[in-house]
């Protein structure tokens, strides 16, 4: 899939933008603070329908606007394929093909997108709430079951630890929707984690390969996903929900105590081993940034197998952080294979010939020229 035609209103520090983009390469060049991140972030949201920056739509908005708006010309492989977000001070509304779609779970997978920023280097040595993050926007661009899935049991996450607050120090909770709650919650959580086991089996698939490739054959990567400690991925949907309903049970005054759930997929973790130590503790930065490094272009070629065609690709000021090594290594892999975007400070130190043949943009102030 490709972004042919990118336009922007009233979006960031963009009036009005109109861009034609480079099927391969398209690098945009400019300061910081110039706009090259807010175009990057405008395709994010074509895709996701949210920010990775921000979790308030207002922000997006220019400031003295009622509303922005972001639309593209998407070609998959079935042909040409218009998308459209809008964002306003009441919410947003998203068109494919010009028609309005009822739920944002819906909308979300029509462009599939890979993106790499310099935050996404802190995906192994981050919090776990980072990793769930990486777990859920990647599960849900390929699933939209997913995403509805994961709403439901937020939603009911809230609505337990809404009661546990209300019973903050009692001894027990008499309360006949507390285990209505619970037993939906359950439900959601068994699908969610068997989704999440077989994400992590394909990424493994992937990503192993990769990282030896990028370590000269020298590391091997394992990635384990950590539910609930004592679940068994081979277990079925029924021995799942019975193995979280006694948990449950087992931390019910502690969850009294303290007023929040204390087991389910929104504590869970995922934990990355090269040979046969954990790099978020004892791994180097360079382990660390090859192991993010591997997991991003696993990730295309993950979607690639599930969705039938490559997504694009964003590298948002990323190209700096890694070493020429691994610089090479990523453009490599890149070229003639999946449009990329990358904004940076300057072309001057990169010398490889995909970069080269780019089509490529300067940003200055909210404006871009070729």
């Amino acid at each position: 899939m490709r972004i042919d035609r990118l336009e922007l209103l009233n979006y960031r520090n963009y009036e009005k933008l109109e861009l034609e983009f480079s099927p391969e390469i398209n690098v945009f060049i400019g300061e910081n603070a110039q706009g090259k991140t807010n175009i990057m972030e405008a395709l994010y949201v074509l895709s996701m329908a949210k920010s990775h920056r921000s979790s308030n739509d207002k922000e997006l908005i220019r400031w003295d606007a009622e509303y922005g708006k972001i639309k593209a010309d998407v070609y998959r492989k079935y042909g040409k394929l218009p998308l459209e977000i809008t964002l306003s001070k009441k919410g947003k509304t998203a068109k494919v093909n010009h028609l309005e779609q009822r739920r944002l779970s819906d909308y979300i997978g029509q462009l599939n997108v890979v993106m790499f920023a310099p935050e996404d280097l802190h995906l192994v040595k981050g919090s776990p709430q980072v990793r769930r993050r990486f777990i859920d926007m990647e599960i849900g661009q390929i699933s939209p079951v997913y995403l509805h899935d994961l709403l439901t049991y937020q939603k009911l996450l809230k609505q337990r630890n809404h009661i546990l607050k209300q019973n903050y120090g009692k001894q027990s909770i008499n309360d006949v929707m507390f285990d209505v709650y619970t037993d939906q919650f359950i439900e959601a959580a068994v699908k969610i984690i068997r989704k999440r086991f077989h994400f992590m089996d394909l990424l493994q698939k992937w990503a192993a390969p990769i990282h030896q490739g990028i370590s000269r054959g020298l590391e091997q990567l394992e990635i384990r996903y950590q539910p609930i400690s004592g679940l068994d991925p081979d277990w079925t949907p029924e021995e799942m929900a019975s193995f979280l309903q006694k948990k449950l049970l087992e931390v019910r005054k502690r969850e009294i105590d303290r007023g929040v759930t204390l087991v389910g997929p929104h504590r869970d973790e995922l934990q990355f081993i090269v040979n046969g130590y954990d790099v978020q503790t004892y791994g180097s930065q360079g382990q660390q940034r090859t192991t993010a490094l591997s997991l991003k272009l696993a990730e295309i070629e993950l979607i690639k197998q599930e969705v039938g065609e490559p997504p694009v690709l964003l590298l948002d000021d990323v190209l700096s952080e890694l070493d020429d090594y691994r610089q090479s290594h990523l453009l490599n892999t890149i070229r003639g294979s999946v449009q990329t975007f990358v904004t940076t400070t300057s072309v001057d130190g990169i010398q490889h010939e995909t970069i080269q043949s780019a089509r490529l943009f300067e940003v200055t102030k909210g404006t871009v020229k070729e």
